[in-house]
């Protein structure tokens, strides 16, 4: 082979990833206007095999956007779940039932089994019936009747949660919490992208006419391609710091678990080749921070109290710098982009 040939088909392979999930994102936008960020953080989850929760008040196109990510995806099953107190665990995850004609049991696939799957207000639902869900994010499977069944490749979970009503609603455990990938928030979008939406909508939904942009070969593709994204040993070692850091603060109850760490080195490779980068930044950690990380620690009620009078968002960014102070980023030694070695 000659000289250089790896490294070019390593370009061309990261050239091929680019493309489709600019793909993804364009055709996703097209009905979700004004939000490319946070398609991106939930496009960076599905690729990771994480799971996205979505904490905001209703209408703000939670529901759109995840049937537009399974439109977008050519031969994706979608399924949803509206949460209410009388759900129960079987309604979640398929039941046995007896066939007269066999005269024996079949199992009968529940909602879970689909490719993207919405929970719509999660902690509307009974702990037991929230609990249910857990083998299914982590392990990708569903044990029922002592069976185990596996669920479709690729598998995205989007729950939602509305912070602005809590009555007759079922706070998620922590064990729960920890399982998701990122939190966020859509919120309003602004005043243009509010015109150019309900002109759209005059004549019905432009999620009717949204097209297949990609193949699930595609996601398996990007998939593959972040595990290959490069992280300098210093910005590896200063995540761990940082996730560490939440750990020491006063105002921490718990801190942020080991899976914390594996989720951020993940989620800040999935960004880079999002934005179309073979290695990572330091400003990829401060990025994700919030949304990887704070739903994964438990505060002290001072804080909490702090939090409610300044807002999560300022709370949040606050909460960061402390712990970039504690941790702070590589210096100059860092090497910004992936060595020869890296890609050959």
């Amino acid at each position: 082979m000659e000289p250089g040939k790896p490294a070019r088909l390593e370009e061309d392979r990261f050239a091929w990833a680019t493309v489709v999930a600019d793909r993804f994102l364009d055709n996703v936008e097209t009905v979700v206007h004004g939000k490319r960020e946070e398609i991106k953080l939930v496009l960076a989850a599905l690729i990771c095999g994480g799971h996205v929760l979505f904490e905001d008040v209703p209408g703000t196109a939670k529901t759109v956007l995840a049937r537009a990510i399974a439109a977008t995806v050519e031969d994706a099953t979608q399924s949803r779940i509206q949460c209410t107190p009388d759900l129960q665990p079987t309604d979640v995850t398929g039941l046995s039932v007896f066939n007269p004609k066999d005269r024996d049991f079949e199992f009968r696939p529940g909602p879970v089994f689909a490719n993207v799957l919405l929970v719509d207000e999660i902690n509307r639902a009974m702990p037991k019936t929230q609990s249910a869900l857990l083998e299914a994010m982590a392990e990708f499977q569903v044990t029922a009747d002592g069976v185990t069944r596996h669920l479709p490749r690729p598998f995205l979970l989007i729950a939602t949660e509305n912070p602005i009503e809590q009555e007759g609603t079922f706070l998620l455990p922590e064990a729960q919490l920890d399982r998701f990938f990122v939190r966020t928030a859509l919120g309003y979008p602004d005043e243009g992208q509010e015109l150019r939406i309900v002109e759209e909508q005059v004549g019905g939904h432009p999620l009717g006419e949204l097209e297949p942009a990609v193949s699930l070969a595609d996601v398996e593709g990007l998939q593959r391609a972040v595990q290959e994204i490069y992280v300098d040993p210093l910005i590896r070692t200063w995540i761990v710091r940082v996730v560490r850091a939440t750990r020491e603060l006063d105002e921490v109850a718990t801190g942020s678990s080991v899976r914390g760490s594996l989720a951020l080195d993940r989620a800040v490779r999935a960004w880079a080749l999002l934005d179309g980068r073979t290695y990572v930044n330091p400003e990829d950690v401060e990025r994700l921070f919030v949304p990887v990380l704070l739903h994964r620690i438990f505060f002290t009620p001072s804080f909490l109290a702090e939090a409610r009078d300044l807002g999560w968002r300022v709370a949040g960014e606050r909460f960061r710098a402390r712990c970039l102070s504690l941790a702070p980023p590589p210096g100059p030694d860092l090497v910004r982009e992936a060595p020869a070695a890296a890609t050959a």
